[in-house]
Formats: structure tokens, C-alpha cells, sequence
């Protein structure tokens, strides 16, 4: 089953939040000795409410299980991270915590980035003293730095003048 698009999930929580408005309203102006008019009023208001909740059911019912989260059985609905429920439940804004977040991630990539420029260098470094040193295992250090990301015939090179210079 297909995905639903955004905009259709957007307008179904959109109708659940106007029926929760409507039904606010229905009962601050409810009037008990009024009799029937407002109650079948809140009634129907009720039931709005109860159809656009459904709505919304159905839609997350209908999510395949990549769609709900990895892991996930069909049906199910995504996980919410704890720490932003209670965000929201103190009354902060969610936007706020998703830059948060983004920010936290960045400065990690960043970090990671670093280290694995730093272990690159290494290991280039490594390679041509290695092979500079011990000329006979040229072929092994050239498929390691390969099979690792690096270009072997530059360290190769470098290995040579750096063994040439001795």
C-alpha cells in the first residue's frame, strides 16, 4: 500500500484540532437548562471529532512498516523521541528542539569527519614508512591503503622519495 502524502495527513490532524476547537467551544457555552439544541449541538461535535480521530487512525494503520520505522510492524505508528514529548509537555516549542537536535548532529558529523581525516593521514603516513622501510611488503601496504579509501600509487610514491632521500 502506498504511502499518504503529507498534505493528506496534514489536513486530517488539521481537522482534529478544528473539531477539538469546536467541541471547546460547544462546552464552554454549554447550556444545561437550555435542553436539547446544545446537546444534540455538542453531540454532533462529538462525533466529528471521533470521525476525523478515526481518519487519522486509519491513515497510520495504512503505513507500510518502512513508512512506521525500522522494525516495525505494519500498522504501527512511529516512535516519538521521549525527550521531545516532554519538551512539548513543558510547554516549549518542538521547532526549537529539532534545531537542537540538528545542531548536536552537526557538530558530531563534524568530529567524525575530523577523525576520519586524521586516521587517513595516519595511515598514509604509516604506509609509506612501511613500505619505505621494508620495500617487500610494497604490494600488501598498497591493498590495505586501497581497501581502505586511499590512493595507494600516491603513498607508493611518496614512499619512494621518502626512500630515495635516505
Amino acid at each position: 500500500m502506498d504511502r499518504p502524502d503529507h498534505s493528506t495527513v496534514e489536513r486530517q490532524i488539521q481537522d482534529v484540532i478544528q473539531s477539538l476547537y469546536q467541541v471547546m467551544v460547544q462546552v464552554s457555552s454549554y447550556d444545561s437548562a437550555g435542553g436539547r439544541p446544545t446537546r444534540d449541538v455538542l453531540g454532533s461535535e462529538l462525533t466529528s471529532l471521533s470521525r476525523s480521530l478515526q481518519a487519522v487512525h486509519r491513515t497510520a494503520s495504512s503505513q507500510p512498516a518502512t513508512a512506521a520505522g525500522a522494525g516495525a510492524a505494519p500498522g504501527e505508528l512511529p516512535s516519538i523521541p521521549q525527550e521531545l514529548i516532554m519538551y512539548v509537555e513543558n510547554g516549549r516549542n518542538p521547532d526549537i528542539y529539532t534545531r537542537e537536535f540538528v545542531e548536536i548532529v552537526r557538530r558530531g558529523n563534524q568530529l567524525m569527519r575530523g577523525k576520519m581525516h586524521a586516521f587517513s593521514g595516519f595511515r598514509d603516513v604509516l604506509a609509506e614508512q612501511i613500505a619505505a622501510g621494508m620495500p617487500e611488503l610494497k604490494e600488501d601496504v598498497a591493498k590495505v591503503v586501497t581497501s581502505t579509501g586511499g590512493d595507494a600509487k600516491a603513498v607508493m610514491a611518496a614512499a619512494a622519495a621518502n626512500s630515495g632521500s635516505q
